[in-house]
């Protein structure tokens, strides 16, 4: 298939690779030229100058970029993705955007003759680099059977949820359960170190029972050790956890533990750590 990637960051510049090693062709585009050129030296294909530019020809467009203004820009703005497009293309937006810009762009691509998904993932820059991220999708449900199996290429998991929207709420409500497991995670730590206990044995034995979580198994050991070089940082947190208060003051959802998680995360920042990862959260406990 002739397919654009739009947005070569930390996760879609594996996620566009993934797409050229299955065989596709792919033109890319990136803010950076210079990332594009580098991805186009690694795996082939063509750099495009515009969003609108790579778009063209593509049958299926995909778009990871930072947060609703930058989807609008790079779909909606002057030679935005949707300009360049040919009739029954199809645009996946695999940023974790508010449910609004979501409906926002099914609506301009439907004016257009054009299909949407808003397609969120989760699994972070691991699981983008393994071709292992959970996708949550929203959007017209042909649509979607049209993509599913491209998507795949780069996912464990592919799950239709409902119409436009869907995916940016599902990616929602794993935000909120993400906030306030590192907080418990980040306590359970704290108080196994300020106890006296080996918290890496602690560790060791409550997660192979009903504590355990992915966080457990893949944060716990750096918490202790101090270490938040790596994973997804704060500063893309608070942004997610923006969208997700939000929604809620919309909705009428009570998030008490994950409005208090982002204040946190606020003190996180106010201290240099907003290029930390999330579970820096122990470090305000461990360093008050």
């Amino acid at each position: 298939m002739k397919l654009a990637f739009l947005g070569l960051g930390v996760m879609g510049y594996p996620m566009a690779g993934h797409l050229a090693r299955a065989g596709h062709d792919v033109t890319v585009y990136n803010r950076s030229p210079a990332k594009a050129a580098q991805w186009v030296a690694s795996h082939g294909g063509r750099g495009a100058p515009t969003p609108a530019a790579a778009a063209r020809d593509a049958e299926i467009v995909m778009m990871c970029v930072g947060n609703d203004d930058d989807v609008r820009m790079v779909a909606l703005g002057n030679d935005g993705a949707l300009s360049g497009m040919a009739k029954g293309a199809i645009l996946v937006d695999h940023t974790t955007a508010s449910a609004e810009v979501a409906r926002e762009l099914h609506a301009a691509a439907r004016e257009r003759g054009l299909g949407f998904l808003d397609a969120p993932v989760s699994g972070g820059q691991a699981g983008a680099e393994n071709g292992k991220l959970t996708i949550m999708v929203g959007g017209d449900e042909a649509i979607y059977a049209k993509c599913e199996a491209t998507l795949a290429i780069y996912a464990r998991a592919v799950t239709h949820m409902g119409d436009a929207g869907a995916g940016q709420l599902t990616k929602m409500v794993n935000q909120i359960c993400i906030a306030g497991l590192v907080q418990g995670l980040s306590e359970g730590v704290h108080f196994a170190m300020r106890a006296g206990l080996d918290p890496l044995r602690v560790l060791d034995v409550i997660s192979k029972g009903a504590a355990q979580s992915w966080q457990m198994e893949n944060r716990g050991k750096t918490m202790v050790e101090d270490k938040f070089d790596f994973g997804f940082a704060v500063d893309w947190m608070r942004k997610d956890l923006a969208i997700c208060l939000a929604e809620a003051r919309r909705n009428g959802a009570m998030l008490p533990v994950t409005a208090l998680v982002d204040q946190y995360y606020a003190e996180v920042q106010a201290r240099g750590g907003g290029r930390w990862d999330t579970s820096s959260l122990v470090r305000l406990l461990n360093h008050p």
